[in-house]
């Protein structure tokens, strides 16, 4: 599949069914953190990058065969980049009662137009990494028209208009983001940000620039006891088991990639599983930075991310 990918277990939500709505690497940043890789494509400029058609006819023949906790419009790019991210809101909403979820790098929330085109989800997740307008421009290396001030006021709008849930992710990097001036920052804005949850999150899987280091989870956890009780560890080292169907599959193609790599048609052989669907959960194992892929002799073949 193309647009739909999944699912994948997520801590945040459960089991997640991805929605891609944003070509690869299109974004408004260029983290160094990022999974997916370094932006090819910087940009602020919304439009319909994709056919809305085309991603509502691939939900609705993965939504025939399984039951997601969450649809998720996340992907390898910025989701709200998207122009027609409302109508894909609504018509997902025709289909299914499942919540839906944006995961979001916020960054385009001061714009009215943004946080009225959003506002029918379920959940936004939107990051915030500082309060320092030089560390913002560190960790991010935005779009020359994003500011720190520009983001943090979209967020302090999106949550006075917003009913929904927001989920504040805070990505911490060790040595840049994880001071006790920088803490201190955050939980200023934080607190007048309001979320309903505060995720911490650090590096767990290659980074786009080395200079991303992790922190270790006792340090995760002191900023979690310093941010207070909506704070939540949402950083592991591997998706977990839990015992369903699907997340029983993970790991069983993670376990498989380690040993050697591994094509689509080998999943879907093994499984019994139709080739486009297992597709669609590759990719979604590429998108969390599990997977990694590299062509031989014509043949696409996946290993550990």
């Amino acid at each position: 599949m193309t647009y739909v990918f999944g699912p994948v277990p997520s801590r945040r939500l459960g089991l997640s069914l991805g929605v891609d709505l944003i070509p690869a690497k299109t974004c408004t940043y260029d983290c160094l953190y990022c999974q997916v890789g370094r932006t090819t494509q910087k940009t602020v400029q919304t439009k319909a990058y994709v056919s809305q058609r085309k991603v509502l006819d691939e939900l609705k023949k993965r939504l025939k065969i399984l039951t997601p906790d969450a649809v998720t419009l996340s992907g390898s790019g910025e989701p709200t980049l998207f122009s027609e991210i409302d109508q894909v809101i609504a018509s997902i909403k025709t289909i299914t009662d499942t919540k839906i979820a944006i995961l979001t790098n916020g960054a385009l929330f001061w714009q009215e137009v943004v946080r009225r085109r959003v506002s029918g989800a379920d959940i936004i997740m939107p990051t915030l990494t500082t309060a320092f307008e030089e560390t913002f421009k560190t960790i991010h290396r935005p779009h020359p028209q994003l500011s720190l001030r520009r983001i943090v006021d979209g967020l302090k709008l999106l949550r006075q208009m917003y009913d929904g849930q927001i989920f504040l992710e805070v990505f911490l990097l060790a040595q840049i983001n994880d001071s006790e001036k920088e803490l201190e920052g955050l939980k200023g804005l934080i607190e007048v940000i309001a979320p309903d949850k505060i995720q911490l999150n650090t590096v767990v899987r290659p980074p786009s620039h080395k200079s991303a280091i992790s922190l270790d989870i006792q340090r995760l956890k002191e900023i979690r006891d310093f941010f207070g009780e909506k704070s939540e560890v949402i950083a592991e080292a591997q998706i977990r088991r839990r015992g369903g169907q699907y997340d029983s599959m993970v790991e069983s193609i993670l376990e498989m990639a380690k040993r050697r790599p591994v094509r689509a048609l080998d999943i879907a052989t093994l499984f019994n599983m139709p080739l486009e669907e297992v597709e669609g959960v590759v990719k979604g194992l590429k998108i969390k930075g599990a997977l990694r892929q590299e062509e031989h002799l014509g043949e696409v073949y996946y290993m550990p991310g």
